[in-house]
């Protein structure tokens, strides 16, 4: 394989640089670009929206910048890298703020748990809790951290492509008990209920839930403690332009209002895309940011789908949907945190409404996102921005959301109002929300999923799409639907796949 010293001067000698297009310019999208400008390919970022970043993509309005989606930053190393192989230090273009605590969880009765990366702390929170459990909670980051050391360290940016793959980690699946569920392995080692909660949410952050994701994800609550949680000062969005001016550092190129319509395959062979507007565009290679079954159902035809037909894509099982709610106020709220963590007065219960029964409750749990905590620029000068997410069934529930939107805005509004923003509904001066119809109508997600495949065991891994396509030739994809799965670490790992996936630029000299 070619040294990336030697791929510029293959290219030079040839006079050709392979033509790689990439659909979709969410963080998997931009991350997967900069690799294949690395390795030598010439690269075609392809964006339906008017701006890049995808779930990442940013809203201005009346002085406030609302992040749209991703807000928590762990393992920042993987965007570290990506600076690195352009020649450049991450450090000069963004500023990462670590987080203390990482959240605040808070209950229904009012009570408030601290959750942080330092142990002593956490213990003492802990035995606030449940004195008898701090043993337990100890423990229970040893299991943790063997489980992040396998399934993310070791196995997180391999490729599964076999189901040998499966096979020469099953002992390791077992041993892990990675066939429970994330709260039946916390519930060995924690006996106070709230405890319980509070250690066994993190798969909610990737669009699972704890009573249905594989204990694997157990590995996240070990994360977080090694390389931390972060705030990208400006906003998330300042990543995405940051990855975007990398791309073109490289020479890629990076092109808005350009939807794909189809990926062009002739004898099983990807060799690239039709745009809505009728424009083709050849390339060597095609990667997919979109999600994944939106990838396989409407920009593929049937007729090259074996393992991903219809039927399979019907029958799969996915994450729930999101209800999104961005407000600014014309104060600040000193005492809320940067990341809150509303707990409604049901848990087990409330999931299974979601993902089990999608129906839409009464009561809900709440994410509230203050980044100008950390960052009051994100905001005119004494006011606060804001936004807050709530899960909800996905579009398979078949809620009319452009009816119910407002008064489940209403809801939350007088929720949060009677909690921790007092005063809120008089103080609002900008507002816009986003839910499931969202999602499916502008980031193409299957069935407004927000996550795409719910992370379950039997779709994790080679059970996932994979990110070399199993039915057509240089197709690959990235992102969440693909493995390892959601989360910023989970995608950005996908992109660090095709490195081992992807064919050598020098194949197509």
């Amino acid at each position: 394989m070619l040294t990336l010293a030697e791929r510029p001067r293959l290219a030079a000698a040839t006079g050709r640089k392979p033509r790689a297009v990439v659909i979709g310019s969410g963080f998997g999208g931009l991350a997967a670009a900069i690799r294949l400008g690395a390795r030598g390919y010439s690269v075609t970022v392809l964006e339906k929206r008017d701006a890049p970043g995808g779930r990442a993509s940013v809203y201005r309005q009346d002085g406030f910048t609302f992040d749209a989606g991703p807000t928590i930053i762990t393992a920042p190393f993987l965007f570290e890298e990506l600076w690195t192989l352009c020649g450049r230090r991450m450090a000069d273009d963004i500023e990462l703020r670590p987080m203390s605590p990482f959240y605040r969880i808070r209950f229904a009765d009012g009570a408030c748990f601290n959750y942080s990366g330092d142990m002593d702390a956490m213990r003492a929170e802990v035995a606030r809790f449940s004195p008898g459990d701090v043993d337990g909670f100890t423990r229970f980051m040893d299991k943790s951290r063997e489980i992040c050391r396998i399934g993310f360290e070791e196995l997180g940016d391999v490729p599964f492509s076999s189901p040998l793959d499966m096979a020469r980690i099953a002992g390791d699946l077992i041993r892990l008990q990675g066939y429970r569920s994330v709260y039946g392995l916390v519930s060995q080692f924690f006996r106070d209920e709230r405890l319980r909660t509070i250690f066994s949410f993190h798969p909610l952050l990737i669009g699972g839930s704890p009573f249905r994701a594989s204990a694997i994800y157990c590995l996240i609550a070990a994360l977080e403690k090694r390389w931390g949680v972060h705030f990208a000062m400006g906003g998330t969005g300042n990543l995405v332009a940051g990855l975007v001016k990398l791309i073109e550092s490289q020479g890629g190129e990076m092109r808005c209002n350009a939807e794909v319509d189809s990926i062009i395959v002739e004898k099983g062979v990807a060799k690239g895309v039709q745009l809505a507007s009728g424009k083709r565009i050849d390339s060597d290679i095609v990667v997919s940011n979109a999600d994944s079954a939106w990838t396989y159902r409407y920009l593929l035809p049937a007729s090259v789908r074996r393992r991903w037909s219809d039927r399979k894509l019907d029958r799969a099982s996915y994450s729930m949907g999101l209800f999104l709610w961005y407000f600014g106020v014309r104060r600040r709220y000193e005492d809320v945190a940067h990341h809150t963590i509303l707990l409604g007065p049901r848990y087990r219960e409330l999931l299974k409404d979601i993902f089990q029964h999608k129906t839409l409750s009464e009561d809900f749990s709440l994410y509230l996102h203050r980044p100008t905590a950390t960052d009051p620029s994100l905001a005119p000068p004494g006011c606060d921005t804001f936004y807050v997410l709530s899960p909800v069934p996905n579009l398979e529930g078949g809620q009319d959301w452009s009816a119910l939107a407002e008064r489940y805005r209403q809801n939350i509004a007088q929720a949060l109002e009677g909690t921790i923003l007092p005063g809120l509904t008089s103080d609002i001066v900008t507002s816009r929300v986003a839910t499931p119809l969202h999602f499916e109508a502008e980031l193409n997600a299957f069935h407004g999923a927000a996550f795409g495949l719910e992370p379950i065991l039997t779709q994790s891994a080679w059970f996932r799409p994979h990110n070399a396509s199993e039915d057509v030739r240089n197709l690959f994809l990235v992102g969440a639907g693909t493995h390892p799965g959601a989360g910023l670490p989970g995608v950005l790992s996908s992109a660090r796949i095709l490195d081992k996936v992807a064919p050598d630029a020098s194949v197509f000299a």
